[in-house]
């Protein structure tokens, strides 16, 4: 058996690591594709170094552009890969256009698609990562869901066949990964103290791309940290360029907070590990949250996480400052009012799960 996993953004270098590391265990034959869609190299690279992948066989170097030239860039791209490789089965991780390029090439090409993260819905159809996600499910022929909830909303869709609740793959490199860090070496050279500082994220479209939310956001995180709680911020490439051209000078602001370059995966368990707080736009790290019992604020209008909101884990804010704000001032002067689920994303074996299914699939 042959499989070509595509990747592109470090959401998916995440979730593809230990796939990647138990199909080659089981002498599964990997072709790793790299979109290029991250192509920064705390994006990308150093992803690639911490989480031990291989360097990929083939690197498309797709960069950035508008969804539809960068999508069309990669389904052209990708279907060479496709056509010269001849797989038995695709693997495509996520929401992105890396993700949905893989899939519709391998679909027309009578491929098998594998999606990992199979069945989160926002329903907002706005979200060029709803599309994805929608698209995907409905033309993949293996679907790797990671909660109940996804699982439901397959079949909502009237999707049933080929899905298969296996938790979540980055429950299970968290659980890996933490045992790596050095959690104080990291908290030492950001000048941070466990649980007294918040983190935060911003780099969803709908946020960088929308001045007015942009600006709200900004001005709730410095008006938070007026109130002497040190946020740091790891700036993404696209949010730092927004920034600038909605005429916020990055370089004034707030002493509490701190701007830094994207950090690498390790780090950012660290610091989700020992924020108090985490300000998010990010599915991913609302979820990572989870793991290590950091709740979120999420500056929009909805997530694909419901399950983490409906148990007051975490607080959906919108984009507005005020409500922003309120959140967050909830959080850190309130009690705690929610309770962990015990395997809310599974046991720490989705990647085995995953495989097993693939070479073994349900009639």
């Amino acid at each position: 058996m042959e499989i070509v996993s595509i990747v592109g953004a470090r959401p998916q270098f995440i979730k593809a690591a230990l796939v990647s590391k138990k199909l080659r265990e089981k002498g599964i034959k990997e072709i790793l594709v790299h979109t290029g869609q991250h192509y920064d190299f705390n994006m990308s690279d150093v992803f690639f170094r911490e989480l031990g992948l291989l360097e990929p066989d083939y690197y498309l170097g797709i960069g950035s552009g508008n969804h539809g030239e960068q999508t069309g860039k990669m389904l052209i791209e990708i279907e060479k890969v496709l056509l010269k490789e001849k797989p038995d089965i695709v693997i495509v991780y996520g929401d992105t256009n890396s993700t949905l390029a893989g899939a519709l090439t391998a679909a027309k090409l009578h491929i098998p698609v594998a999606h990992v993260e199979a069945g989160l819905r926002s329903y907002n159809k706005d979200m060029p990562e709803e599309i994805n996600r929608v698209l995907t499910d409905h033309i993949s022929t293996f679907l790797f869901a990671p909660t109940k909830t996804a699982v439901e909303n397959l079949h909502k869709e009237g999707i049933s066949k080929g899905v298969y609740q296996v938790g979540d793959v980055m429950f299970d490199v968290a659980l890996e990964s933490i045992k790596m860090v050095d959690e104080e070496k990291v908290l030492v050279k950001y000048g941070l103290k466990p649980k007294e500082f918040i983190l935060a994220t911003i780099h969803r479209a709908e946020n960088t791309d929308v001045r007015e939310n942009l600006i709200n956001i900004w001005n709730a995180l410095n008006e938070i940290a007026s109130y002497g709680d040190k946020i740091i911020f790891p700036i993404h490439p696209r949010t730092k360029k927004a920034l600038n051209e909605v005429g916020i000078d990055i370089n004034f602001r707030n002493e509490n907070l701190l701007l830094t370059e994207p950090v690498s995966y390790f780090e950012m368990l660290a610091l989700e590990k020992n924020a108090k707080l985490i300000i998010t736009d990010s599915g991913g790290v609302q979820k990572e949250g989870y793991f290590w019992g950091t709740p979120c604020v999420i500056p929009r209008n909805e997530t694909e996480w419901i399950e983490l909101v409906e148990i007051g884990f975490n607080k959906l804010a919108g984009n507005k400052s005020e409500e922003i704000i309120k959140c967050s001032l909830e959080i850190l002067n309130g009690e705690k009012q929610y309770n962990l689920i015990e395997h809310f994303y599974g046991k720490g074996d989705a990647s085995d799960k995953i495989v097993f299914y693939i070479i073994h699939p349900q009639k």
